[in-house]
């Protein structure tokens, strides 16, 4: 009797663990510390900056620095709402859909392009608004106290820091989704009773899940600056 192989199974963010699960490749755990990670991240230059950060005089805050409120709270909740909508009942990605699928019907090749386009646009818009955020609410912790301005600064270090290695790994993930799109294409092509649409279903909430869960993750910084203004 032929044994099944088994998968390690991955734990971590939901993120990770959806891109384990559409991927045809063991995951190697490892866990590796905080500071061993960062010594691999950050260039000399970049140690120094956050150095220099943690350790050197705070500034005085901002005397006109713009207090932070329910206001500042609620439109970050009111953007994580609308990107999450915008995922979850994108028009164009169900036009998008529907198209493919008839054109699948017509025994025509269903192309990944598109929906890899329509993944970067996502990635585009939450970039920009987290962004936006994140500086926002660094402003407003600067002007709130020396050692909140100390941890606003180490904020900025990390963010220049490490944005650009993020950047690169979240640019690989429609690159996983495409070989997960192609695997359910020729799984559904071996079928008898094939429907496009079907298997472009399965592919489209896979799709969405991993945004959201890509959205849990760039809003982890904003998170982070909302509870460090929370306190008093």
């Amino acid at each position: 009797m032929v044994q099944a192989s088994q998968r390690t199974t991955v734990r971590g963010p939901t993120f990770i663990r959806l891109l384990a699960r559409l991927t045809d490749v063991g995951v190697t755990q490892s866990n590796p510390s905080l500071s061993d990670r960062l010594s691999h991240w950050l260039d000399w230059t970049q140690a120094i900056a956050l150095s220099t950060a943690l350790d050197g005089r705070p500034s005085a805050p901002a005397a006109d620095g713009h207090a932070f409120g329910s206001a500042e709270e609620d439109e970050c909740a009111r953007m994580r709402s609308a990107l999450a909508d915008a995922i979850c009942n994108d028009a164009e990605l169900a036009a998008l859909k529907q198209q493919e699928a008839r054109q699948g019907g017509d025994n025509v090749a269903v192309d990944y392009t598109p929906f890899r386009q329509r993944y970067l646009a996502m990635q585009r818009r939450m970039q920009t608004a987290t962004g936006h955020l994140r500086g926002r609410l660094r402003d407003m912790l600067a002007g709130k106290s020396p050692d909140m301005a100390r941890l606003a600064e180490v904020d900025a270090v990390m963010e220049r820091a490490l944005s650009p290695r993020e950047q690169t790994l979240l640019a690989s993930v429609p690159t996983v989704l495409g070989d997960h799109f192609e695997r359910l294409r020729q799984a559904d092509a071996q079928r008898a009773d094939n429907a496009a649409s079907a298997w472009l279903d399965v592919f489209c909430r896979d799709m969405q899940s991993v945004l959201l869960a890509e959205l849990d993750v760039r809003f982890q910084p904003v998170e982070g600056l909302l509870a460090a203004l929370r306190t008093r």
